[in-house]
């Protein structure tokens, strides 16, 4: 028997073939105005909640789902989608204790923080796990609950190691751990969350300090530049590639900056708030909300 599909409400249009809907909602951001379509993609349903996603040089969009690994079935901990919002894959049932955050590298493989066993996965986007820095199940060696990875521009990467430690450690692009620094705190230079981090063109790490509700800009080697504090528990940050960043809080807002920390522009395309974003290649912005669980698309559009 079939079921019609059923009818959007108003203001909406729904896209075939995929549960998407692109409504009329616009949003400005600095210069730019932008669409916004919600909920993007055909996710299948399994137990784990959307809590970040990445997109490959492909286009690809890789979305990582958290799950209780003590209460919730089984289920994957990564689901790939298409440009168009298809479904590709997904994997990783049981590879993740608590996955947090997820990254591309340079190699258009997957980075992927699995928080409460305080290690990260190195895989490639079919699920092949390459490489894992920190030791599983044993906090402190290095990782304390680790929250981001970012990349910086030589190969080598920053993890902020963010529910225990308070710290950022930057590793070279083999792996191998150069420098930590930051405490747990309030000061400048300090954090109680370290919870999202990027790293501009010039090798300007960028940290979402969250429960300081602020953002803070270090030299490559640590040292503390500017302390950003016009935002309410920001939980992430991404630059692209002319070094803007795009910070996303608890407002919820979403708010564009210069490299130096100016103002460029704000709106508020979700509903509560993204635990996680990321930018597409073709302008699009993709937001990763846990309330309602769902991707949010933004996509740019004439004036």
């Amino acid at each position: 028997m079939r079921h019609a599909r059923p009818k959007p409400p108003g203001g909406c249009t729904l896209d075939s073939g995929t549960a998407r809907m692109k409504t009329e909602l616009r949003v400005a951001l600095g210069d730019r105005l932008y669409g916004i379509e919600r909920p993007w993609g055909a996710l299948p349903a399994t137990p784990g909640r959307i809590t970040d996603l990445t997109v490959g040089k492909d286009g690809l969009v890789h979305v990582l789902l958290r799950r209780d690994s003590a209460v919730d079935p089984e289920g994957p901990c990564l689901v790939t989608l298409g440009n168009d919002g298809s479904f590709v894959r997904s994997w990783g049932g049981r590879l993740c204790v608590d996955a947090h955050k997820i990254a591309t590298t340079p190699d258009d493989g997957l980075a992927i923080v699995d928080r409460d066993a305080h290690r990260i996965f190195f895989c490639d986007a079919e699920g092949h796990v390459r490489q894992q820095i920190g030791e599983s199940h044993r906090p402190g060696r290095p990782f304390n609950h680790p929250s981001d990875i970012a990349f910086a521009p030589d190969g080598g990467f920053y993890v902020a190691d963010g529910y225990g430690n308070g710290r950022i450690h930057r590793f070279d692009a083999g792996g191998r751990l150069i420098a930590s620094w930051g405490s747990v705190g309030t000061a400048p230079g300090a954090f109680l969350t370290p919870h999202g981090i990027c790293v501009l063109g010039d090798g300007r790490v960028i940290v979402a300090d969250r429960e300081n509700s602020r953002v803070q800009s270090f030299t490559a080697e640590g040292e503390l530049l500017a302390v950003w504090d016009a935002f309410l528990r920001p939980q992430d940050v991404v630059a692209d590639a002319q070094d803007r960043i795009y910070v996303c809080d608890s407002i919820p807002t979403l708010s564009l900056l210069s490299a130096d920390g100016a103002l460029l522009g704000r709106c508020r395309p979700v509903l509560n708030g993204a635990h996680g974003l990321w930018l597409g290649p073709a302008g699009d912005i993709f937001l990763a909300e846990t309330s309602p669980n769902r991707i949010t698309r933004l996509f740019p559009i004439a004036p």
